[in-house]
């Protein structure tokens, strides 16, 4: 939920807090995906399309687009659930690339899907 200190001096919010919550998302599915550590290393085509208000719930929806030896492109759709129960409108999208790292943070092959 965007809260009274995410907001800039227009009183919306932040873009980077937005972006901030996508990265999240895009690191979760990454991972789940990696089946382990992923680092971002690209934010392509950012689109802001609305802005987000206090109150508002952000909700961010992942799509593994592409996947190769160490990386992976994930397309993340944040939508607004306006003042918490309102309707939902798009605010913004992007394609995050992230890559599967090791303990050391050396990038690793992203398993195969069987």
């Amino acid at each position: 939920m965007a809260m009274p200190a995410d907001t800039n001096a227009s009183g919306d919010i932040f873009g980077g807090w937005v972006l901030s919550q996508m990265d999240l998302a895009g690191g979760i599915a990454a991972g789940q995906r990696a089946q382990g550590r992923v680092v971002t290393i690209a934010v392509d085509k950012m689109k802001f399309i609305r802005p987000v208000h206090v109150g508002d719930v952000l909700c961010v929806y992942a799509d593994i687009v592409r996947v190769g030896t160490s990386s992976m492109e994930i397309k993340l759709a944040a939508w607004a659930l306006r003042h918490r129960y309102g309707h939902r409108e798009k605010v913004t999208e992007a394609i995050f690339t992230m890559v599967a790292v090791d303990d050391s943070g050396k990038p690793r092959p992203v398993p195969r899907v069987v």
